[in-house]
């Protein structure tokens, strides 16, 4: 009777499902018949594997014994055994194939496949998993609230939306939710995930919540808006870096875009469509210039590696002649530079006043296995051929970053340098002065190039965007002192009576900083676009093919553009920027981008990143005296 009371009187809905276990039991169901269903694949694929074995040792029947092979093959058994045999091996390679298939894109392609990663934005579970997500806030290096790169704003009618402080300033670094990612999809990656294994389902009665971690980054904000102010109307790149730490203070190409424009499908393609500006291509990492005189930074560095920082050259009226036969090299003024002329240089002078026959004679001296090799510790890859040099990929491996999806959204493409056997001694020493096939070089890569000599230690350190993650070194590339030695010498170029770059830096000297650098004016071939509708001019040009026939083609028209470049380095006795500027048709490095990395310094200045040393006083206005109170007259 008892038991019957206590039957009528039981709650029955504390045993529906969703009141189980907190109402896990509703995840934990599916969950279990998941793993039951792969484990039962795994079984069947194991007893196929046995039975596919034992097919070979299967005791035969008396009939069977001592029958000449030809005979036994025939037999209707064997024939069937054998036809088994095959449909196994078939159903366990396809299953092998399938489940491969499955895991390599489960697991590997969102890291390693550049396709699937600008394609994942049409995954509409991807899609719905980042927006239910609210990710945390990016922050610039102070780690202020007011200076958060990327934040959620409360909006009036009640929506809560991601906002970004610098929509056009930090485009290519975020990146879009299409396309190649960038910091927003690959820094918020784990966090975005929402859905757990089935296996962390069915054993945990309740699964924590992914962590909402504020990040923090390297970049300046007020330095990436002013980077942005200087290339405005501009194409071009710059790229600032702390030699020390490795840390990227600020780096911006230019045309760019806002990320609002992007946020639809028929917006980005749009903006992916105008060929003439390629407003999603990031010149600072992502685009090749001829570096020019920029590049004789490499040769000094490859100098001082193999000894030869004391070797004097000369320069001649008629030019540096490598073999005979050769056309000559000569200096930018088509004989030898002032203020030394036509005479014996050594390292500093030559470096001092830009001479190309120097540079181009020590690259020939040094020979091409110096140059592989030191490219090779400055991360360019050296090959053997121009087509090989057409192959060039991106090298994520430079970047210092907690996993690899980092890596992969910020790679750079790498820089690459032909040094093989058919080249001859002009190309090597068209190389040393930065001209020929040294033509292959990003704005970041020179950046790396400026910032290792810079490095107290000589170090190359590899360049990172996560301010918590401790410095890494990517390859040795001088010594200290030899470090401390080549510091002195770029700080010819804005210091020295014939340095090409002394009046520009007047102001930099004036408060106080010493600095290093290179100018670079480099000659580039590129294509003509009309000014109204911004499409491709070509012109028509014929050409034989395969059968030796005359065919017409549409050629695109081209012209000779003229970039302008500059690498600096300050303050120089303890350098905490290493810049690299490029600006498309810019003319000479001393006339546009000589004064924008000056300008760049001076704002790292007001803004307290060239040390405590340099940060300006704070001005205290003086206080009126006070009249005493009296009697009047």
């Amino acid at each position: 009777m008892h038991n019957l009371l206590f039957f009528l009187q039981f709650d029955w809905n504390q045993l529906r499902p969703e009141n189980l276990f907190g109402g896990q039991i509703l995840e934990r169901t599916p969950a279990g018949l998941s793993i039951v269903y792969v484990i039962g694949i795994a079984v069947l694929i194991i007893f196929l594997l046995l039975t596919f074995l034992s097919n070979f040792r299967r005791p035969k029947f008396t009939f069977e014994e001592n029958l000449p092979r030809e005979v036994s093959r025939k037999l209707t058994t064997t024939l069937a055994n054998r036809s088994l045999r095959i449909w196994q091996f078939i159903f366990i390679f396809l299953a092998f194939f399938v489940y491969g298939f499955h895991v390599y894109w489960t697991y590997f392609a969102d890291d390693n496949n550049e396709q699937f990663q600008a394609l994942s934005y049409k995954d509409l579970r991807n899609r719905r998993t980042n927006a239910a997500r609210l990710r945390g806030w990016m922050l610039d290096r102070t780690g202020k609230l007011g200076s958060a790169l990327a934040y959620y704003k409360l909006e009036p009618d009640g929506d809560i939306n991601r906002t970004f402080a610098l929509e056009k300033e930090m485009a290519h670094l975020l990146g879009t939710e299409r396309g190649t990612p960038g910091l927003e999809r690959s820094l918020y990656r784990q966090e975005a995930d929402a859905t757990p294994e089935a296996w962390e389902v069915l054993t945990r009665i309740k699964r924590p919540a992914d962590e909402q971690r504020d990040v923090k980054i390297t970049i300046d904000r007020d330095l990436q808006a002013f980077l942005a102010e200087q290339l405005k109307d501009k194409k071009g790149a710059i790229v600032v870096l702390n030699p020390q730490t490795g840390d990227v203070l600020a780096m911006y190409s230019n045309p760019s875009f806002n990320l609002s424009e992007a946020r639809t499908l028929e917006d980005y393609l749009k903006l992916e469509g105008d060929k003439r500006n390629k407003p999603f291509l990031n010149r600072a990492m992502r685009e090749y210039y001829v570096p020019g005189s920029t590049f004789k930074t490499f040769t000094m560095v490859s100098a001082f590696r193999a000894g030869k920082q004391n070797t004097t050259l000369t320069s001649t009226p008629e030019g540096f002649i490598p073999f005979r036969g050769s056309r000559s090299i000569t200096d930018a003024n088509g004989g030898c530079e002032p203020p030394f002329g036509c005479t014996t240089l050594n390292i500093m002078q030559a470096f001092e006043v830009s001479s190309n026959q120097f540079f181009a004679q020590m690259a020939v001296d040094l020979g091409r296995e110096r140059i592989r090799e030191t490219a090779g510790a400055f991360s360019i890859l050296a090959v053997d051929t121009p087509e090989d040099a057409l192959q060039a990929g991106f090298f994520p491996d430079i970047w210092n970053a907690s996993n690899d999806r980092i890596k992969n959204a910020l790679a750079p493409q790498q820089s690459t340098i032909v040094t093989g056997s058919k080249i001859s001694a002009y190309d090597i020493g068209l190389e040393g002065m930065g001209q020929g096939y040294a033509g292959q070089m990003t704005p970041f890569q020179m950046a790396l190039i400026a910032s290792a000599p810079a490095n107290l230690e000589g170090k190359l350190m590899k360049p990172k965007i996560e301010l918590d993650l401790p410095p890494q070194m990517f390859s040795q590339i001088v010594t200290p002192p030899q470090a401390a030695q080549i510091r002195e010498i770029m700080g010819l170029v804005t210091e020295g009576s014939g340095g090409t770059a002394t009046r520009v830096f007047a102001n930099v000297r004036a408060a106080g900083i010493r600095s290093g650098g290179k100018t670079g004016t480099a000659e580039k071939q590129a294509p003509v676009y009309d000014e109204k509708t911004g499409k491709l001019k070509t012109v028509k040009k014929k050409r034989r093919n395969d059968k030796g026939e005359l065919v017409e083609y549409n050629a695109p028209v081209m012209y000779e553009r003229t970039d302008s470049w500059y690498i600096s380095i300050a303050p120089l006795e303890k350098p905490q920027l290493a810049i690299a500027v490029v600006v498309e048709g810019g003319g000479y490095g001393a006339a546009i981008s000589a004064p924008i990395a000056a300008r760049v310094i001076m704002k790292a200045r007001e803004l307290g990143l060239l040390g405590e040393e340099y940060r300006p006083k704070t001005q205290v206005p003086k206080t009126l005296p006070t009249k005493k109170k009296g009697k009047t007259k």
